[in-house]
């Protein structure tokens, strides 16, 4: 029988190359609190200011595509240490930089970081874990980079009541090099051969496109809204949007046209005709919208509606995301022990009760309803997530395991950065028009973003559920034949 125990040494790989992936969503959640400061810093508006979060989850979902070729073609300790320099680097760009355009380049080379770090986290749970501690692995993997987003707003109030908010960069840097470097290089191990992959950078151009035309597609989409309320002019920002939806979505035909002809393409994409591998694929898109972008929702709706302090808009995140963070081990035990049906659904039936409440009480929350709706959501999704790239994969013949591992990757942070991208439209919609940022009417305003915002999560989630509920009718449908 073969030993089933869970190595010393993988546990410490997972945290050490998790840590780094941690960082940057922490730094990413850190500067989501101090939007509304960073917007008097740096004297530019909602739909602006969102680019330091947007342009981070943009460019990691760029870099995942390349996972699959840089885990068959790089040894894991190489790849460890890129994302390490990396993110040291972008971290003390933002130490020194003070213009915005320099703190997006910083966030640019973060985000490159964690592209090269998350999915080299979970190649390594699928390579080196024992069968049976899979999905307890995958939710110590989730653990890892979801305790992020429960600390980060908590850590950017607190940073910035007492502190300048780049003391957060001087932080982490030692964190990175006396804690994750070490480790990592003591623990992180290589248990299969690298392989002559060749890059198809013809392939990966055109998926970098595709996603950039996509999200500036929302991103301008919401400018020329936004103006077009307001009663200024939306003609730019429309055509704009308009050419990027039709570059991203014709860059993206073409990645999947050219992936099916190329001898060595980027990813292979054979195993997505599988429709119940393509419905878990969907649904693990479509809530990272929700899950990520309910930070930058919590956050802003407590400053700008009910004009609470960042420190405390921060706190407000916390027991959800925190508490809900570490039930994701939890719920990769339960999926080893129950399997993906009743652990999956029943995790996000619980989440959407979330939503549902906010929209409920939207007009009349309170701090403390606020924190207490999110903590449902958050209980629920972080329960719940992990086991649906887990349960995918499995469907998955091995060998091409990392090309589904940077596929899914590649839409949670596309999910993630089209979420910050539709809700910061919603808000400033919303906001049009409504005065000064203070003012009675711009809290009203804003709270009646809220309430739209919290609407659309509702049917984003709903739809993910409706995906979920199909696949599983497949797989049983299949299973009732063997």
């Amino acid at each position: 029988m073969p030993d089933e125990r869970i190595p010393g040494k993988l546990i410490g790989a997972i945290v050490a190359v998790g840590s780094l992936a941690f960082i940057g969503i922490l730094t990413e959640t850190v500067m989501t609190v101090l939007f509304p400061q960073l917007m008097r810093e740096f004297n530019v508006d909602t739909a602006t200011v969102q680019w330091i979060t947007t342009i981070y989850l943009l460019v990691v979902a760029a870099t995942m595509p390349l996972s699959s070729y840089l885990n068959r073609r790089f040894k894991h300790r190489t790849l460890f240490l890129a994302a390490v320099a990396l993110a040291v680097l972008g971290s003390l760009i933002m130490i020194v930089g003070h213009a915005f355009p320099v703190i997006l380049i910083a966030r640019v080379i973060q985000g490159m970081g964690s592209g090269v770090a998350t999915p080299l986290m979970i190649n390594i749970i699928l390579e080196q874990s024992p069968k049976s501690k899979v999905g307890r692995l995958m939710g110590v993997g989730s653990l890892v980079i979801t305790v992020a987003p429960a600390i980060g707003p908590t850590v950017g109030g607190a940073v910035s009541s007492i502190l300048p908010w780049r003391a957060i960069f001087v932080i982490v840097i030692p964190i990175i090099l006396l804690v994750s470097l070490p480790v990592g290089l003591k623990c992180v191990e290589q248990h299969r051969p690298t392989e002559e992959a060749r890059l198809n950078s013809l392939q990966f151009v055109s998926i970098v496109l595709a996603l950039c035309g996509l999200v500036m597609f929302l991103n301008q989409a919401g400018v020329a809204v936004s103006a077009a309320v307001s009663g200024g002019s939306a003609t730019v920002s429309a055509v704009f949007a308009v050419v990027s939806l039709i570059v991203g979505l014709g860059a993206l035909l073409f990645f999947g046209w050219s992936s099916k002809r190329s001898f060595s393409p980027l990813i292979r994409l054979g195993w997505l005709r599988d429709p119940m591998v393509l419905l878990h694929l969907i649904a693990y898109m479509l809530l990272p919208i929700v899950g990520i972008g309910f930070g930058y929702v919590i956050t802003n709706v407590a400053q700008l509606s009910l004009g609470t302090s960042a420190f405390l808009s921060g706190a407000l995140v916390l027991p959800g995301a925190l508490i809900g963070a570490f039930f994701a081990p939890v719920g990769g035990m339960l999926y080893d022990r129950f399997g993906p049906v009743r652990p999956i659904l029943g995790a996000f039936f619980a989440a959407i009760c979330g939503p549902i409440l906010l929209l409920v009480f939207s007009m009349r929350l309170t701090p403390v309803t606020l924190a207490g709706f999110y903590f449902i959501f958050g209980f629920g999704y972080s329960l719940g997530f992990s086991n649906i790239m887990t349960n995918a994969l499995r469907n998955i013949a091995p060998q091409f395991m990392p090309d589904g591992n940077a596929v899914f990757n590649t839409c949670l942070q596309f999910g993630g950065a089209a979420g910050t991208a539709l809700f910061s439209t919603i808000l400033s919609v919303a906001q049009a028009g409504a005065g000064e940022e203070g003012s009675t009417t711009f809290r009203h305003a804003t709270a009646v973003g809220g309430s739209w915002t919290f609407a659309t999560m509702i049917g984003i989630v709903a739809i993910a559920i409706c995906c979920l509920i199909a696949a599983f009718r497949i797989g049983v449908k299949r299973n009732s034949r063997l």
